[in-house]
């Protein structure tokens, strides 16, 4: 064997080499070797890289990106899943193939991580997007009007500002498991075929360990506390529970919620049953009672009775096309109370069942912390009660589950909203009402971890008398300098009303302060009412402490968005 030395000559294998011939040798030899690897790596690469963007307010969508990005893989391509926000439209337009799941909250908004990558997108300097290539899930529940309605949005200015469809946009339903794995194969298989990419196309495990508790697959646990939380002359009735978590292994996070698996009240199904002249009917009873939604009227009952009897009350509300006057006028009915106005048009058993939405689980921000109370999950629960009408979930568990009785419920997992990691940040906590429940939670949980970080919180209701809900623990967090501040408004207790929102601004220097330090601000409770309220007046606690007008108030904003800063738990 000979080799080429640096100086051309050919000299025998055995021959003794210089330094420098010795030297070449190596580096000849290294090349080979960085060649070989670089081929390997060639065949190795992925044919292209999908990227799933995800809007997000309950954590379904994120179980859908895991399961696509584990998909992707196993058919030779790349995956990688990133909240629409963190993603700039310069950035999207990089991008070769591009999958969007998002569900839809409030009234056809979107989800928390998804409005400042909406607000980019529609701007008029939004680059066009030729070289995407696309394909929108919609996570959503057809019960509301605005169903799907953020996919719709970005499905439709994608296509505006130039991409190119993959395949149609699928809304589903709250049964979304089935149909959203369906359009992920036939979405994948399309990339895979027209980059070449080569695997099995078989499904990957997620990266992510998935619960063995779903809401196929309940958790039957023990309801070990059920406790009155509010005054019983309270106008309200709010509820400490706490959730045995046995030998489920379930494991949580501060900030966490809980599905709760409710059943339909049996005085109710046995006074359905018997206007439907079904009493003795036991398959359909059980039926009604756990696998199907008779309080609240579905949209497709409701045209059904209309066109049954066009002349009627409710066609007469419907026919004036306001949904907030179609919403007032069903409060406190439900499913037999219309079926009792519709007389003799009403449908029958047979024609009713496929009207009847499929009974949901309920899902409540847990309360507490799995450092302070290993073991069990605590929920704080509004029992909504109105005249006949009652909720389903919140008083099945109030009044109808007994000592020896077991719940079902899983984890809902919320990544978004949860204590920050550094213990020494300062963290701002808005939550009325039973929007306590996670800062309970993050105070358990900032006080077992040691937290150096000071915590504020403003809680409010109607009557402090009635309605001031763990006032001995937060009381008690006060003393121990777990809870630095603490800002109350009841409501009701004077003339003029006082919210949350109005203790925001008066304390408007040194909120502001404590975000200029690095504080993380949170935000649970009514989204149709208080958080938009609670946002207006930050704004406007920004703008007086700047001094330099709305838009550079709103900037602010969204800057603690992006650092995942200001974040929401609202419903």
């Amino acid at each position: 064997m000979t080799v080429m030395p640096p100086t051309g000559s050919l000299i025998p294998a055995d021959a003794p080499f210089s330094a420098q011939q010795e030297s070449w040798l190596a580096g000849f030899i290294a090349g080979i070797a960085a060649a070989g690897r670089r081929d390997s790596a060639d065949a190795d690469a992925p044919a292209a890289t999908v990227d799933v963007l995800i809007g997000t307010q309950t954590g379904n969508a994120e179980l859908v990106a895991d399961d696509i990005v584990a998909g992707a893989r196993a058919r030779g391509l790349g995956g990688r899943a990133t909240a629409l926000d963190d993603v700039t439209p310069e950035a999207l337009a990089a991008m070769s193939h591009v999958i969007v799941v998002t569900s839809t909250y409030g009234e056809g908004e979107m989800p928390d991580n998804a409005g400042l990558f909406w607000e980019a997108l529609q701007s008029d300097t939004a680059p066009r997007l030729e070289g995407v290539r696309y394909s929108v899930l919609g996570l959503g529940d057809r019960g509301y009007d605005d169903f799907c309605q953020a996919a719709k949005l970005i499905d439709t200015r994608l296509e505006q500002l130039g991409a190119t469809r993959l395949h149609e946009r699928v809304d589903c339903d709250v049964d979304f498991e089935e149909p959203a794995a369906e359009w992920t194969a036939a979405v994948l298989d399309l990339v895979a075929a027209e980059t070449g990419a080569k695997g099995t196309g078989g499904a990957e495990a997620p990266k992510k360990p998935r619960s063995q508790w779903n809401k196929r697959t309940p958790y039957p646990s023990r309801l070990a506390t059920n406790r009155l939380l509010s005054a019983p002359h309270s106008a309200k009735e709010i509820r400490h529970y706490e959730f045995d978590l046995g030998d489920s292994g379930i494991t949580y996070e501060a900030g966490d919620a809980l599905a709760v698996v409710p059943v339909n009240d049996d005085a109710l199904v046995g006074a359905l049953l018997e206007h439907l002249g079904a009493s003795g009917d036991r398959e359909t009873a059980e039926l009604l009672r756990t696998e199907r939604e008779i309080r609240t009227p579905s949209k497709e009952l409701i045209a059904d009775l209309v066109e049954r009897a066009p002349a009627s009350e409710l066609a007469s509300v419907v026919a004036h096309g306001d949904r907030s006057d179609l919403d007032s006028w069903l409060w406190g009915r439900d499913v037999l109370d219309l079926l009792r106005d519709a007389g003799s048009t009403a449908p029958g058993l047979a024609e009713l069942l496929p009207f009847l939405r499929p009974l949901q689980a309920r899902q409540y921000s847990i309360s507490s912390s799995p450092l302070a109370h290993p073991g069990s999950i605590h929920l704080t629960v509004a029992s909504v009660r109105y005249d006949r009408y009652e909720g389903v979930a919140s008083t099945y568990l109030a009044d109808r589950v007994g000592a020896d009785s077991t719940v079902g419920i899983y984890l809902q997992p919320n990544a978004a909203f949860s204590v920050p990691a550094d213990d020494d940040s300062p963290v701002i906590m808005i939550g009325p009402g039973t929007g306590i429940a996670p800062f309970r939670g993050f105070l358990h949980e900032r006080a077992a971890r040691g937290a150096s970080g000071r915590n504020w919180l403003f809680f409010g209701d109607q009557h402090r008398e009635t309605d001031f809900v763990y006032e001995d623990e937060l009381t008690e967090l006060q003393k121990r300098g777990v809870l630095t501040e603490l800002d109350l408004a009841f409501s009701r207790d004077q003339a003029e009303k006082i919210y949350v929102q109005t203790r925001m601004r008066e304390r408007s220097r040194e909120l502001y302060a404590w975000l200029e330090e690095g504080a993380h601000l949170y935000v649970c409770g009514d989204a149709s009412r208080m958080a938009k309220d609670v946002e207006t007046a930050l704004l406007g606690v920004i703008a007086e402490q700047r001094g330099r007008g709305d838009d550079d108030a709103a900037e602010y904003l969204a800057d603690l968005r992006r650092a995942k800063r200001y974040v929401r738990d609202v419903y």
